[in-house]
């Protein structure tokens, strides 16, 4: 007996949103950073109807730290992409996801004691 999937698993269905391969790039290139840095640990990933959502997480079992969200329906005004903290609040928005990604990276940069 072959077991055939159906076509929309694994692939996106045209009404749902979905990161592009450089917008990706540029989340999971991030996400490995906070992961050297022992900030991150996991994440998901969900392409629903009207936004599309990478998660991360501190350890798999909590909510997520942050969100990255591409709305499409806001290209227009504020921007597509937005960054949302564990607190619904959103912390950047804007047209140019490496800008938005910006806020997080913040989070990268330590002060070191010399003494």
């Amino acid at each position: 007996m072959n077991f055939v999937a159906p076509p929309s698993q694994g692939r996106p269905t045209p009404d749902q949103v979905t990161f592009h391969k450089t917008e990706l790039r540029e989340i999971v290139g991030l996400y490995g950073r906070m992961v050297a840095a022992g900030e991150w640990r996991d994440y998901a990933i969900s392409f629903l109807s009207e936004v599309a959502v990478f998660s991360v997480f501190r350890r798999a079992s909590e909510q997520p730290l942050y969100r990255i969200e591409k709305r499409p329906k806001l290209r227009d005004r504020q921007g597509m992409y937005s960054v949302v903290g564990m607190d619904g609040r959103i912390l950047r928005r804007g047209h140019d996801l490496k800008m938005v990604l910006r806020v997080l990276e913040k989070k990268l940069i330590r002060s070191v004691d010399l003494d």
